[in-house]
């Protein structure tokens, strides 16, 4: 059932799932007030954090804010929307921090498409030269264009779309790849999904290698749900794990030639990075495939 629209609702309603990050939910709310905000609420879901957010509640009182005591991105975002009747969703995480243009961009573009996904730029919160994590997210994370127009799906980091869509095919899902799976679920459904490069957040990198694998180990685990477990999905993924190394070897190059480095130390902590990265993939995605946890 569609919720009904007074003449007092925002029309955009700005949807930041939270947990335990402070000090980035903080600089995300000092970069939206920065924006204009006319006709449009911002709504904060906390996941139950373990300290209090009382301090960013008298910063920001303009800001809603609500707890979702469900675990997980997806049920802080479904919260989200439930908290306000805005028809228009716009989604960015706590740790992301928007362009001073983020919302006029969003407006202008909102009609073009059904869902829209933006740029995100990775940024360092520690000072150069970067570490092999530091180097290797310079060059690879968060290709937005890549997911949208090669790969069909959408991060939930940078994405605009409608109430009346959310409510056709339902919220995000905990435990998979929730924005992954929820974009191709619209597109699924004849939504239609473009990449924006206006819509522009940035994010910061992944500080050291522990950070890194920890967030691998994540969206391998979650690639994996969202493959299926039939023997032939089972052997494609088999197959994908083993093309690993090799496809280090293809990327190479790109690492070689970014002008997002600067210096030779970067690029070989980069490589290194890389390799390092796609064979332990390749080991997680073979014990996934014969059945094995990671």
């Amino acid at each position: 059932m569609s919720t009904a629209i007074s003449e007092s609702t925002p029309a955009i309603a700005v949807v930041i799932p939270h947990y335990n990050d402070l000090v980035r939910l903080e600089r995300c709310l000092q970069a939206l007030m920065q924006n204009d905000l006319t006709d449009t609420e911002i709504v904060v879901v906390d996941n139950k954090s373990p300290v209090s957010l009382e301090a960013l509640r008298n910063a920001f009182p303009t800001v809603k804010f609500v707890v979702e005591e469900e675990k997980g991105a997806a049920a802080a975002r479904n919260r989200g929307v439930c908290e306000t009747a805005a028809p228009r969703l716009f989604f960015i995480d706590a740790d992301c921090v928007p362009s001073r243009d983020w919302l006029t961009v969003g407006r202008e573009i909102a009609a073009r498409a059904d869902l829209i996904g933006g740029r995100v730029d990775v940024f360092d919160e520690t000072p150069p030269p970067r570490s092999g994590a530091e180097a290797f997210e310079a060059v690879f994370a968060f290709n937005f264009r890549q997911y949208i127009e090669v790969q069909g799906f959408s991060g939930s980091g940078n994405l605009l779309t409608r109430r009346d869509i959310f409510e056709e095919i339902g919220g995000f899902i905990n435990g998979v790849s929730e924005d992954r799976e929820w974009t191709m679920r619209a597109v699924a459904h004849g939504y239609d999904l473009i990449y924006e490069d206006r819509l522009r957040v940035s994010h910061p990198s992944r500080q050291d290698w522990d950070a890194l694998r920890a967030k691998w180990h994540r969206t391998t685990r979650e690639g994996f749900q969202l493959n299926g477990t039939s023997p032939v999905r089972r052997l494609r993924w088999a197959l994908r794990a083993l093309a690993m190394p090799a496809s280090a070897v293809v990327h190479t190059p790109k690492v070689l030639k970014s002008g997002k480095l600067a210096s030779a130390g970067e690029r070989m902590r980069a490589i290194a990075t890389l390799f390092r990265l796609r064979c332990l993939r390749m080991t997680w995605m073979l014990r996934q495939a014969s059945g094995r946890s990671i």
